[in-house]
């Protein structure tokens, strides 16, 4: 019974000083969101009438990029009927040319998978862990071509074996 009045006793002044701590808090969130200068995390931020600042053009951003990519998608189609109306084995470089082709469009599509999804700014660990692992890949799967064209039968070889099997 002595713990219950205890309780009791305790209970409206916890309640009491934690509303005028949360009172005094307001308060002062009040007066410094009044106040004419405001931390702005990154710096200064841009009104409304501020001109937009461009980035310099780059060849590997923006519209170059953009066109890049769908030259080489637009490529693959003729490449690879290409590469299967002349045999692998008596043009090594169509073998060669679709074997790059095809893990450059794989790469571009998942860098900008990455970049759209994982970025950095959101993922400031995961997203270069990402970025180095895909560019790893694609050096591996590069040398794996370049071996398999080589030293052994070739892309359009396999892929017509695997068809007629």
């Amino acid at each position: 019974m002595a713990s219950s009045m205890l309780l009791r006793s305790t209970l409206p002044r916890t309640f009491a000083s934690a509303t005028g701590r949360n009172v005094l808090l307001s308060a002062l969130q009040v007066r410094a969101a009044s106040s004419t200068t405001q931390y702005v995390p990154g710096g200064r931020m841009a009104q409304v009438n501020d001109p937009t600042e461009f980035p310099p053009p780059s060849r590997t951003h923006g519209s170059y990029h953009w066109a890049f990519e769908r030259l080489l998608a637009a490529s693959l189609v003729p490449m690879t009927a290409a590469a299967f109306a002349t045999s692998g084995s008596s043009y090594p470089v169509f073998d060669g040319l679709l074997g790059l082709s095809l893990v450059m469009h794989s790469h571009i599509g998942f860098d900008s998978w990455i970049v759209d999804y994982v970025h950095n700014r959101k993922f400031p660990i995961l997203g270069p862990i990402m970025t180095w692992t895909l560019r790893s890949a694609t050096v591996g799967v590069l040398v794996g071509v370049y071996q398999f064209n080589t030293n052994d039968i070739g892309l359009t070889e396999l892929i017509t074996k695997v068809w007629t099997a």
